[in-house]
């Protein structure tokens, strides 16, 4: 009887150090304390297209993120849902962000 408990519960353990383990976490850019989380792919890409450009379409660009994306402190837990070679499409496990979904660009993810 004591054989099958022992085993029980540690393979218990060892999926909870696994599960654990398989987490990822938002990192932002250096000397950033957030990460903006786009509702799509697409914005982001619009986005970065026009801050790539420069001058006045730079700055909408810059404004833009400020009102299509939220920002999600660092290291905020983050469940992947699907990725590709630019990002993921993540949800947010704790914190006050609960349940959000959106993308995030490769570089913001650890």
């Amino acid at each position: 009887m004591l054989k099958p408990r022992l085993v029980l519960v540690a393979s218990i353990i060892v999926l909870s150090i696994v599960a654990a383990g398989c987490g990822h976490k938002l990192v932002a850019a250096p000397g950033k304390q957030t990460v903006a989380v786009y509702p799509d792919e697409a914005t982001y890409l619009k986005i970065q297209g026009l801050e790539k450009q420069g001058g006045m379409a730079g700055m909408l660009g810059g404004l833009g993120e400020n009102f299509t994306s939220v920002q999600v402190d660092d290291k905020t837990p983050v469940k992947i849902l699907s990725s590709d070679n630019k990002g993921a499409i993540i949800e947010v496990l704790k914190g006050p962000h609960l349940g959000l979904k959106g993308f995030v660009p490769k570089n913001s993810l650890d």
